[in-house]
């Protein structure tokens, strides 16, 4: 027990010693090494890492993950509901209803009329409640999934990815520029490294870790420059962040601005109805008072104040029951719903399609993009990168023609400028290569075809300077001494784009392992070289060194000195194409969505990719004059040349994160709405700036993830275009379920009033409006929402940043729908007991039963707004058909059994049919009405015009 009390104890201090940063204590332990050999891992190695080792080290020091707010109940979601001040009001109404009702006619009878109107609200409540709850459960699973980070970790001296989760203390794990830090630890070695602890400390400048001055290194920072590998000392909660996180609740409540708009429109549509609801009670107030109303019998309801007051009582508060249900119809909450339903199924089925939605409101405004501004390698090419071509001097090459002087320098410039890694597993199968997709094409042409032994380089040098690639001047950089000869040699290798290499170069190797001058004719010579192997879509990087004398004053500067190089050879590596790059970048153009590509490769590198995948429609890559420019191009225009020149623009090479930061600002000064693919911690600027970030889910760094929108899980182009097709859906979506609850809206609103007005009593009770309202919200929003995307939205323009939300052509299709609603429930409700030969509640059971049946044969118009055959694709979307399905069979059942509960009569076949056949006449007149043509001009902007006019 000693021991183990020991071990605590000892654990505690390293944890409180990297929270505090305390060097006097990390100096006590006896630095890095010692501390590595008290928690048994090894810097070489890393730790054991089977199963065994990894249950028992998180049982002493805890696994790393954090306790979270637990998530919001199905009761929390139905305490909100009832927190809605209609829905209290009717409660009240109908506790008084069944109080009354109980007291004169017993509790037999007397518990129809206020239990029905209780067990109608109670059903709005809890299904309204569970769709909630179950949004916020599929919200909470995929945040969960955003914050599950891949790591490098070395385990049994395997490099290998984990999960941030799984990280445990011992571990050692390699970072790189962009990672984010997965649990406190310290610096075991690396280069230039600096990192962003402002997430922690709100301190925006970048901290610097060595191994000497603050070796110490934060969960939750980020790494903002160079590289390093870290030992895992404390994990979870017994981290600053871990504690952080703890106590962070998420909100679920965020507001996209689509929801914002609706919300505005439901509150005008409230005024409306609640203005219609107050006329509506004035009315039959002032019938009722004035003896103007009848009861069921025909005989006259008031008969004065001093009789009856029980039956005075009810018929008041049956009017104000009846007043207070038109506003709850009139309010049209299943809007917010819907569109909490489209998007958590949108975000379901995106997940499907290898997009992972992390803030909501991408989703919409991705559907009105006007223009994608995409990177090449890995998005519209498959990363996959194969060295096909080597050029030494002006020959291309083989292994066999190398000299051996030569080859002993590739071997240096690959093993050591290089942040990939090889490892060898013991049971002797092929070798294993991490890093990029270059790093790993690089190491294995050198090992494959250059025989290069990395363990055995390893032991001979010693590595002094590295300087990380910077997408400035695109290239890395080592110095690097030879341990065995040549003590006084320091060997500067740098490695990169083949242009801006060469133009350091000074002289240049042959196969014969001769050094030549480079003169300016060998200068253009290898410059042809290069563009040949650009322009077959080959990336260029070209190898390069220089010898200096060691001298101690120098030694630490040897890589700021770049010039006078000597160029070793060039090697051009193969990417290709993704094979639905071109297809999908044809799908986006006939949106009407333009694609610009921003790479960093060399301009003709880029002209062929993006003649191959169909960005230039040229095949000889022969662009238009302005197509196809550079970054310092681009850089160097005036504002007003640039937004002169941007829509031209298709291809802009050698780009900076900067470039592509300034045309994204240009494109939305233009009134664009603009998507934009990164994947480098440089790229966050611009990820943020755009209306769309959508980072890399395999290359993209955590800074990037993080400033992006939507992660695109498999960094394919093709992806992209879907996630343009789903934010379309969405929109398409909630239009569809506007325009079928407007039309419901509009009706009830009229049918109610005109009845309240000329005949004293509204058709519809209190229980029917609110099965109307549970069919016309829930699972109204349910089936229209969930439509899935069809290949007509891609054939539409996008929206624009003003369109209105209601358009012309949906406004004619609800007047239409809605008008013809009111004009037949009106006949039936002044001369329906006449033309039927029925009595008055027989007549008022067909009123709401036709009412519901136009509401269900309306929902299929609603499926398309514009397309006249509205049942295309309806038996691919089950769900669909399965809620008409269920609508049908419980209107049956509300009408022909539950009588007393929905004040109903049954009605016989013939009535039936009557009911549907009305109802089936909305199929052709909505056919007909899309014959139409209705004007581009929003109809509100008429009245704007009229107000302007009647000013002047």
């Amino acid at each position: 027990m000693m021991d183990a009390d020991h071990h605590l104890d000892q654990t505690t201090k390293l944890t409180d010693m990297v929270k505090n940063k305390n060097l006097d204590e990390f100096r006590n332990f006896g630095g890095i090494e010692a501390i590595v050999k008290l928690l048994k891992s090894n810097t070489e190695n890393g730790i054991n890492g089977d199963e065994d080792d990894l249950i028992k080290r998180r049982s002493i020091f805890g696994s790393n993950t954090y306790q979270k707010p637990a998530p919001k109940g199905l009761i929390h979601f139905v305490v909100e509901a009832f927190k809605d001040m209609t829905i209290i009001i009717l409660l009240a109404c109908a506790a008084l209803s069944l109080t009354f009702g109980i007291r004169e006619h017993g509790p037999k009878e007397g518990w129809y009329e206020g239990g029905s109107i209780f067990v109608a609200v109670f059903l709005v409540i809890v299904v309204s409640a569970a769709s909630n709850f179950r949004q916020e459960r599929q919200f909470d699973k995929l945040s969960k999934i955003s914050k599950d980070i891949k790591i490098d970790v070395l385990r049994n001296g395997r490099r290998q990815k984990a999960s941030i989760f799984d990280a445990v203390v011992g571990d050692v794990i390699f970072l790189n520029i962009g990672d984010q830090i997965p649990a406190d630890g310290l610096f075991i070695d690396g280069y230039s490294f600096r990192v962003d602890e402002s997430s922690m400390t709100g301190e925006s400048d970048h901290v610097e870790v060595d191994p000497n001055h603050n070796p110490f290194l934060l969960s939750g920072s980020k790494v903002a420059d160079g590289s390093s590998r870290m030992l895992v000392v404390s994990v979870g909660m017994n981290t600053s962040w871990g504690e952080m996180m703890s106590s962070i609740t998420r909100d679920s409540n965020e507001q996209t601005p689509l929801q914002e708009r609706l919300n505005k429109l439901t509150s005008s549509i409230g005024k409306v109805g609640l203005t219609v609801a107050s006329l509506v009670l004035g009315v039959l107030l002032v019938r009722y008072f004035t003896g103007n109303t009848e009861d069921d019998n025909g005989n006259r309801e008031f008969k004065g104040v001093d009789r009856n007051l029980n039956d005075n009582f009810n018929s008041v508060l049956r009017i104000v029951s009846a007043a207070v249900t038109i506003v709850v119809v009139a309010i049209p909450e299943g809007l917010p719903l819907a569109v909490t339903l489209t998007l958590a199924y949108s975000m379901k089925r995106m997940m499907a399609d290898q997009a992972m939605v992390r803030k909501l409101s991408a989703c919409e405004t991705m559907g009105s993009a006007t223009v994608i501004c995409t990177d090449k390698t890995g998005t519209l090419t498959l990363n996959q990168m194969t060295v096909t071509k080597c050029c030494v001097g002006f020959e291309e090459t083989t292994k066999h023609d190398f000299s051996r002087n030569l080859v002993e320098l590739f071997y240096q410039g690959v093993a050591f400028n290089t942040t990939g890694t090889i490892y060898k597993p013991k049971s002797g199968s092929s070798l294993e290569y991490s890093g990029s997709p270059t790093e790993k094409a690089i190491l294995s042409w050198a090992v494959q075809d250059l025989g290069m032994d990395i363990d055995i380089l390893k032991q001979n040098y010693t590595v002094l300077q590295v300087e990380t690639f910077n997408s400035d001047k695109k290239r890395s950089g080592v110095s690097i001494k030879n341990n065995i000869s040549e003590k006084n040699i320091i060997y500067v290798h740098w490695k990169g784009a083949a242009e801006m290499v060469l133009a350091l170069c000074s002289s240049y190797y042959e196969l014969t392992g001769e050094i030549k001058t480079m003169s300016d004719e060998k200068r253009s010579q290898f410059e042809n070289i290069i563009q040949g192997m650009a322009a077959s879509s080959l990336r260029c990087i070209a190898f390069a060194y220089k010898q200096i004398e060691d001298d101690n004053s120098i030694s630490k500067k040897n890589l700021k000195n770049e010039e006078d190089l000597t160029l070793l050879g060039i090697v051009g590596m193969k990417d290709p194409c993704r094979p639905g790059a071109r297809k999908a970048i044809q799908s986006c153009r006939a949106a009407g969505v333009d694609i610009k590509m921003i790479t960093g490769d060399n301009i003709f590198t880029a002209k062929a990719i993006a003649a191959e995948c169909g960005i230039l429609e040229s095949n000889n890559q022969a662009a238009l004059p302005g197509e196809v420019i550079e970054g310092v191009e681009f850089r160097n225009y005036t504002d007003e040349e640039r937004a002169e020149k941007v829509d031209i623009i298709r291809v802009m090479a050698r780009s900076s994160p900067l470039d592509k930061l300034l045309m994204v600002r240009c494109l939305k000064q233009k009134g664009h709405v603009v998507a934009v693919t990164g994947d480098g911690t440089n790229d966050a600027p611009a990820l943020k700036e755009a209306d769309v970030g959508l980072s890399m889910g395999i290359q993209g760094t955590e800074v990037a993830k993080e400033s992006s929108d939507i992660v695109i899980l498999d960094d394919d182009f093709s992806s992209v275009a879907t996630v343009l097709l789903w934010g379309r859906c969405v929109y398409n979506n909630i239009q569809k379920f506007i325009q079928f609850q407007l039309t419901v809206n509009v009706a009830a609103l009229v049918i109610n009033f005109i009845a309240a007005v000329s005949a004293g009593n509204v058709p519809l009770t209190t229980v029917q409006l609110l099965w109307v309202n549970l069919i016309m919200d829930t699972l109204g929003a349910l089936a229209l929402a969930t439509e899935r995307p069809s290949k007509e939205l891609m054939h539409n323009p996008p929206v624009g940043r003003i369109e209105p939300l209601i358009t012309n052509i949906m406004w004619r299709n609800i007047l239409t729908q809605a008008l013809y609603q009111i004009s037949v429930l009106l006949v039936l409700q002044f001369k329906g007991r006449s033309m039927l030969g029925v009595d008055e509640k027989t007549k008022n059971t067909i009123i709401f039963n036709t009412f519901v049946m136009c509401q269900v044969f309306n929902e299929f118009n609603s499926r398309s707004l514009e397309k006249k055959n509205v049942f295309k694709g309806v038996l691919r979307n089950k769900l669909f058909v399965g809620i008409i399905a269920v609508t049908v069979v419980l209107q049956a059942v509300m009408v022909e059994l539950l009588k007393k509960f929905a004040d109903t009569v049954r009605l016989s076949f013939a009535e039936w049919g009557v009911c549907l056949a009305i109802a089936a006449v909305t199929w052709p007149i909505g056919w007909l009405v899309k014959f139409v043509p209705v004007g581009k001009k929003p109809v509100f902007s008429y009245l704007k015009l009229l107000r302007c006019g009647s000013k002047t």
